[in-house]
């Protein structure tokens, strides 16, 4: 800290070196679950992406089979687009005297919260830790969670007729309850916070949950996000904005890219500081190095993303995690498959990790969206935990819809692949992430 006079105490000296040690300190992932589309457990998720497959399907509206018969139920989708999506399975089964919550307060409880609830459960389990013990505990949560949907198809707090159920229509279709819930049911007394920053909203709530750990506010962190889709009202709005693809395809990296398709779905990581973690003994997914966060700014709109600030953010999370680019052997992208996004974000990977790589050592990108579609506030927590099940398997999966690069960049002279056939990957050094 500088006095107004420029001069720097040795003691705030000393206590600024400490604040560097804590942003250095590697984070391990000791424990994940997750639900998404055909996908419901780690050994699912793997499997699906292990043979490539894609879990988008188009449904009909007005059929009342699968939820797009089910949310256009009068069967007034007027954009093609609007057909197709990736939805996971059976999110009105609910087991509420697991948990401790009455039936009343279930009926009123967002599917989203439910399904944090059960995900971070089951990351606890997969890290061998009885979430029982937890009560009391530093231990914190962070969630990303944009849409209430189930606030509208629910009728909000409109046709509440007691103190008791206007009560649980407040909290179970609010997006920090859906976060605080956690800490509430497992009595867990670190930090709970909610992240909405749109797509990148459960990475953000990860950095946020390293950063607790770092800065000693936590000794266990639960991170993650969730999205579901329960009304047609978005479905239709970014159908008609263009922003969906009307063949139901992510084609990602690829000069046909027309659009993303929606996906839902709901992942957890349980984390620890890597001392903390070894010294437990416990299994480790893999440690995470650094991490960082920006925002796009005054970018060509307020939709559109800054290739330069993709590149600002990618240097800043290598910096602080003490990597150069050279030492990244595969870079799990964004890739919502849109014309527009993919370009900026394939020239600000090529502009990190492109230049200077010998051909026979390139990256490889790829983006879980062509397998699951966006799942929105999930998506980046989707996209970390392929990262971590790949590395453990030694193979990058296949990338979906990939045919004809997008020349959007010089593939022949930049050293960036797109594997469109599953890769068996010698992983240098310890399982880590950036």
């Amino acid at each position: 800290m500088t006095t107004s006079h420029g001069h720097t105490d040795s003691t705030e000296t000393r206590a600024g070196h400490h604040h560097r040690a804590y942003l250095a300190e590697p984070i391990a992932v000791v424990g994940m679950a997750c639900r998404f589309p055909e996908a419901d457990g780690l050994e699912a998720f793997w499997n699906l992406l292990e043979a490539g497959e894609s879990a988008v399907k188009e449904g009909v509206p007005g059929s009342g089979a699968g939820r797009i018969g089910q949310i256009f139920a009068d069967g007034d989708a007027r954009n093609e687009a609007s057909r197709f999506a990736a939805f996971i399975d059976d999110i009105d089964q609910f087991d509420p005297s697991f948990f401790r919550i009455s039936p009343l307060e279930a009926q009123y409880l967002d599917p989203q919260q439910r399904l944090m609830l059960e995900m971070s459960w089951k990351a606890l389990e997969d890290a061998g830790i009885d979430p029982d013990e937890l009560r009391g505990s530093r231990t914190g949560v962070y969630g990303g969670i944009t849409h209430s949907d189930y606030k509208e198809v629910s009728g909000g707090i409109g046709n509440i007729a007691s103190p008791a159920s206007s009560l649980y229509a407040a909290t179970g279709t609010s997006n920090s309850t859906a976060i605080g819930r956690v800490s509430y049911v497992l009595g867990l007394q670190g930090p709970a916070i909610s992240v909405d920053t749109a797509c990148s909203s459960s990475l953000v709530a990860v950095h946020q949950a390293i950063s607790g750990l770092r800065q000693d506010e936590a000794d266990l962190a639960l991170a993650g996000g969730v999205s579901l889709i329960l009304s047609n009202d978005v479905m239709e709005s970014r159908a008609n904005a263009g922003m969906l693809s009307p063949d139901g395809l992510c084609k990602t990296f690829d000069a046909s890219a027309n659009g993303y398709v929606r996906g839902e779905g709901c992942g957890v990581l349980a984390l620890k500081r890597l001392r903390d973690a070894e010294a437990d003994g416990d299994r480790i997914w893999g440690v995470i190095l650094g991490s960082a966060v920006n925002q796009d700014g005054a970018s060509m709109g307020l939709t559109v993303p800054s290739g330069e600030a993709q590149e600002l953010v990618i240097r800043d999370a290598l910096r602080r995690s003490g990597v150069s680019p050279s030492e990244v052997d595969y870079v799990e992208a964004h890739g919502t498959g849109t014309s527009v996004g993919d370009p900026l974000e394939l020239q600000a990977l090529a502009s990190v990790f492109g230049k200077g790589r010998e051909a026979d050592d390139p990256l490889f990108i790829g983006s879980v969206k062509t397998n699951f579609g966006h799942l929105e506030s999930a998506s980046g927590i989707a996209a970390l935990m392929k990262a971590l099940v790949s590395m453990n398997h030694g193979l990058i999966p296949k990338h979906l819809n990939f045919n004809d690069p997008s020349p959007a960049i010089d593939w022949e002279n930049l050293s960036l692949r797109v594997p469109s056939a599953a890769t068996v990957a010698v992983w240098c050094g310890p399982r880590t992430v950036v």
